[in-house]
């Protein structure tokens, strides 16, 4: 490899969405920063096979079967 052209590559604590906290490497920051995920792969459910569901109460779904229900959809 060549020299100084790769970023620093170093270890960042990675905080997922159920609070706990990991310690991993990454090029992300400096040394000792802090990662809050918004998504991490232990929800979303990409990752989970599918297992969790994530539901919208005014979904396209219930907007089209609300602007179409009086035509037998």
């Amino acid at each position: 490899m060549k020299k100084d052209i790769h970023p620093d590559y170093h270890f960042i604590e990675v905080k997922m969405t159920d609070g706990t906290v990991v310690t991993m490497r990454s090029t992300y920051g400096a040394e000792g920063d802090s990662l809050s995920l918004d998504i991490d792969p232990s929800a979303h459910p990409a990752w989970t096979g599918g297992g969790h569901r994530l539901t919208d109460a005014g979904g396209r779904v219930s907007k089209f079967k609300n602007k179409y229900a009086g035509l037998g959809f």
